[in-house]
């Protein structure tokens, strides 16, 4: 399992068009990811003080768009990225933070 945080807004929307688009797939051309023992330190470092979050729980095997874990040298860990729209069917379930 993988986790992507987002605002409930934007997976509302995601949910209606039936594939999800985070701001950095066009900016980058990924979406940012975490593993487990990541997410803390995601939502420290991204998303502090913010309100109507959703953790989104990404199973890695139903992932249409291709997968990769590269380093971020910032905190020298590899994340995993998707290359292109996250399919709905691959979010196992949401959880709100």
């Amino acid at each position: 399992m993988i986790y992507h945080v987002t605002s409930s807004k934007k997976w509302n929307d995601a949910l209606a068009k039936g594939s999800y688009e985070a701001p950095s797939l066009h900016t980058e051309g990924f979406i940012h990811l975490s593993t487990k023992e990541q997410v803390a330190g995601v939502l420290q470092r991204y998303y502090s003080g913010k309100n109507d979050l959703v953790l989104l729980h990404i199973e890695e095997d139903k992932i249409i768009a291709p997968l990769k874990y590269e380093l971020a040298p910032s905190v020298n860990e590899m994340f995993p990225h998707i290359y292109g729209a996250l399919n709905i069917d691959a979010v196992a379930t949401t959880e709100l933070l």
